[in-house]
């Protein structure tokens, strides 16, 4: 009795088998005529027959249930894309993925664009929330595209959840993340665009062929001194000012000649209103870049808002004197300059009727009026790109009004009027 009782089992587990794979196998079918839904529902209901199922049919059973979920080429269900994505990932988990797991990874890479479509999608519609827990995911299942983690950080700042970009750059961070990469390009030569190749070898195998021109091998900047930035700013956000300057200086001690860091350190002084600090992380990026004339800029925006006006009005024709076009240079000395015209009105305003007052009432309007004339080369130069600026454009025409220029101020709110789409 023991004996055909032992044979008995054996026969019923084999037919639970068969049966499992019927239901696979039906699912597949499924998938093949384009009936999805049917899929999904039928290679669910074997979900918990698993631990029945040897290797060979548990990594039968991913691939179907990843195609299930994968869906049609149409298909733009993240939450779906991503289950595929884990189903296709668990295929090489058993029976070494011998069967399928070529297949699973072709099938896992289209699962993949998609999801970076979706996430594109929702951060060009200011989805940033969406955007960040899907690309966090594609990480997740892709630990070795660290890139997927950096960008979901991103887009955690854009969404203002500081809390998660926090965790995220502070993993990038502990795992030395620094986004290097090595590029190889080279011009299309039918449509002039330029294309990245995913190694030399095939780069230069399209330049030989004749298909393309120009192959050029460009090394990316490093992000870490970004992270580094913006984990400091978090903690300012927050208001944990001795957190934001650790992290900084942690990362200076490791790196104290980085120009990118050395960039973002100067950012975060500035934030601070740490104006010692924050010029000299400048100096020594300015000493590496002597002739850029934004970082002069920006040395005087940081001596403007300090309060030291002279100091910025020094920065701002430095960076003139290297591009005596700098628009915002020219627009925020017009500003400095302007700044004095509320001054002289209260003077004006606080004289009497006297003789005295009137001869001083007539010096101060003068004055006033040359502090315009003065101003409005610089406001003229701040507008001469393609896109200027509304209010400069604005403060001229008011500037020609004061100064009885009555074709130049038409000519200036006929611009003003086109900018502003009356």
């Amino acid at each position: 009795m023991k004996t055909k009782s032992i044979v008995f089992a054996a026969l019923s587990l084999t037919a639970v088998t068969f049966a499992q794979k019927k239901e696979i196998k039906s699912a597949e079918k499924a998938v093949e005529s384009g009936s999805y839904a049917q899929a999904k529902t039928e290679i669910e209901a074997v979900s918990g027959m698993m631990g029945q199922m040897d290797d060979k049919e548990k990594e039968y059973y991913y691939f179907v249930k990843g195609r299930a979920y994968l869906g049609g080429e149409d298909n733009k269900n993240a939450d779906e894309l991503l289950k595929a994505m884990e189903a296709f990932t668990t295929v090489n988990e058993f029976n070494g993925g011998s069967k399928y797991g070529e297949e699973a990874k072709q099938f896992k890479q289209q699962a993949m664009n998609a999801v970076i479509s979706s996430a594109v999608d929702d951060q060009n519609a200011e989805k940033y929330g969406e955007a960040a827990n899907k690309l966090y995911t594609l990480y997740t299942l892709t630990p070795k595209d660290t890139s997927y983690l950096y960008f979901a950080a991103s887009n955690a700042v854009n969404g203002q959840d500081f809390t998660t970009a926090l965790k995220y750059y502070t993993q990038l961070k502990d795992m030395g993340y620094t986004g290097i990469e090595t590029q190889y390009t080279a011009v299309n030569k039918e449509d002039g665009k330029v294309e990245n190749f995913n190694s030399k070898q095939q780069r230069d195998l399209f330049v030989k062929a004749g298909s393309h021109e120009d192959p050029k091998t460009v090394v990316t900047e490093s992000r870490a001194g970004e992270i580094a930035k913006n984990i400091a700013l978090i903690y300012v956000q927050e208001g944990e000012n001795d957190k934001a300057l650790s992290a900084i200086q942690d990362a200076l001690a490791e790196n104290p000649d980085d120009d990118a860091l050395l960039r973002s350190a100067a950012d975060v002084y500035l934030k601070m209103d740490m104006t010692e600090e924050y010029e000299a992380a400048m100096d020594k990026v300015i000493a590496k870049d002597p002739n850029n004339p934004g970082l002069y800029f920006n040395l005087g925006v940081g001596a403007a808002k300090a309060g030291n006006n002279e100091k910025a009005l020094g920065y701002y024709n430095k960076a003139l004197e290297i591009d005596p076009n700098y628009s915002a240079a020219n627009l925020n000395i017009a500003a400095l300059m302007l700044a004095k015209d509320k001054e002289i009105i209260e003077q004006m305003n606080s004289l009497g009727n006297t003789k005295a007052d009137n001869a001083k009432y007539e010096t101060l309007k003068k004055e006033r009026l040359k502090l315009y004339a003065d101003a409005v080369p610089f406001l003229e130069k701040a507008i001469a790109g393609d896109e200027p600026n509304v209010e400069a454009v604005r403060t001229l025409y008011n500037i020609h009004i004061q100064l009885g220029n009555t074709a130049e101020a038409d000519k200036y709110k006929a611009q003003l009027d086109a900018l502003e789409g009356k």
